[in-house]
């Protein structure tokens, strides 16, 4: 398992740790935030193409070949990272990368499902859960001591010595534990949903830079969303869907993944806004930002290891519930912050907000799963981690946009422009909190149908 176990370390550290960096460089390539921003939509977006597909290429290729092939992507996309001079270069590089993440995080969980006895399962998945949080509890941090020393390419080559080490362990001792049966390929399926999920991306990242009522950004979402319900329909209709859309007719299914998609999109959307304005509205130092960051990643990680027991002591809803009310008052206490604001309030904003989507978090995907019968679970966990990705792409995209819309509302100076921009971005994340608070009460505490099925 090492090997799967650094990459989709890597993976997520590279997920999260950019974010940090992106003021700067928006300074080395000349861009706007608009444009710097596909640095991150890009690489979930890839992400969220390669995921749906991850049962497949499991069933046509073995353990080992997919590492391999998706560790050996994420070195060749970061070594273009690193080098580019140009932003298209660059972007590339980290769109290669996101294919190394798609296919390996995935991976990581079918194959620990496969190899442990299930008397050792939780322990074992609270393990890839715990690598997978602690990555981005120490991204922020990592890039910030990187840039207070070194120049933003160093982010990159940084991840080629822990992805070389994955290789060799991939090489040498990973074995197939698939079953290669090589079914049926349906390509339309395949095309659908890359066009699909690109057009609402790519239409939501648009609209921060030529308005939501653009001619590009009106067409990529409209052919987004009509490529899309042909896609679900053609799910729906398959004997071997790519992905099984009918789990959506189980009501708990249904509820758990709303909930498991916007406490995403918060926490991406969030991580997204926090140290842009840090460095650009409250004027702190890149250092800096990392460490303010570092308390709420660390209790992020923590939260998020301990969150999976309550559910088996008290079921989904309290938790969830509670989980989110913190959030609200996390995101509320951002939302009253201005350029003056203390650096302890900050922190305290941060950390408060980390404890409530982890807290909701782990509760809302287990409710979802625990509704599904043993087989479904598979098809169910494919789905929350494809959605995952697209709805985290959306959310920054969306983030974004009100950033740019909310600093550019406001003659003033630049501090008081760019917290007018991180407000409404706020906003943004607070409409989705409350969302979630309404949608956390279709839940129940009612546990034992999910431990019957488990």
């Amino acid at each position: 398992m090492a090997a799967m176990l650094l990459g989709a370390f890597v993976g997520m550290l590279s997920e999260t740790s950019l974010n940090i960096a992106l003021p700067k460089l928006m300074l080395a390539f000349h861009t706007n935030l608009a444009t710097i921003q596909w640095l991150v939509t890009g690489y979930m977006l890839v992400i969220g193409i390669i995921l749906p597909l991850s049962s497949l290429i499991s069933k046509w290729f073995t353990s080992r070949q997919i590492t391999v092939f998706g560790l050996g992507a994420f070195i060749i996309g970061a070594a273009i990272s690193a080098c580019a001079n140009d932003f298209t270069v660059l972007l590339v590089g980290r769109m290669i990368q996101g294919i190394g993440t798609g296919l390996i995080i995935p991976l990581m969980f079918a194959v620990a499902m496969q190899i442990f006895p299930p008397q050792k399962l939780g322990g074992v998945l609270g393990i890839c859960a715990l690598v997978i949080m602690f990555a981005p509890a120490i991204g922020p941090t990592l890039t910030g001591l990187i840039l207070g020393q070194f120049t933003w390419r160093w982010i990159f080559w940084l991840f080629i010595p822990f992805l070389a080490i994955a290789m060799i362990f991939a090489i040498g001792f990973l074995d197939n534990v698939n079953h290669l049966s090589r079914p049926h390929v349906d390509w339309l399926s395949i095309i659908e949903s890359a066009i699909g999920f690109s057009g609402l991306v790519i239409g939501a990242s648009l609209a921060s830079r030529d308005g939501w009522l653009s001619v590009p950004v009106l067409s990529a979402l409209i052919v987004g969303i009509i490529v899309l319900a042909c896609y679900a329909h053609r799910q729906l209709h398959l004997a071997e869907p790519i992905l099984n859309l009918k789990l959506f007719k189980t009501g708990a299914f249904t509820t758990g993944s709303i909930l498991v998609m916007l406490d995403f999109g918060i926490i991406l959307a969030i991580m997204y806004l926090l140290p842009n304005y840090l460095q650009n509205g409250m004027g702190v130092p890149v250092v800096m930002t990392g460490i303010i960051m570092l308390p709420g990643g660390i209790v992020n990680a923590i939260v998020s290891a301990l969150a999976g027991r309550l559910y088996d002591s008290v079921g989904a809803k309290r938790p969830v519930m509670a989980g989110f009310v913190l959030a609200f008052i996390g995101a509320l206490m951002f939302a009253l912050a201005n350029a003056k604001s203390a650096i302890i309030y900050m922190i305290l904003a941060h950390v408060i907000l980390m404890i409530g989507c982890p807290l909701a978090m782990s509760p809302s995907q287990t409710s979802a799963l625990g509704s599904l019968n043993g087989l479904e679970s598979a098809d169910g966990s494919t789905i929350l981690n494809t959605m995952q990705q697209i709805v985290g792409a959306l959310s920054t995209a969306l983030a974004t946009s009100f950033y740019e819309a909310g600093r550019h509302a406001v003659s003033a100076s630049m501090a008081i422009r760019y917290t007018q921009g991180f407000h409404w971005g706020i906003y943004f994340s607070l409409v989705l909190i409350i969302l979630a608070i309404l949608g956390s009460l279709r839940l129940t505490n009612q546990r034992s149908a999910s431990s019957d099925v488990n």
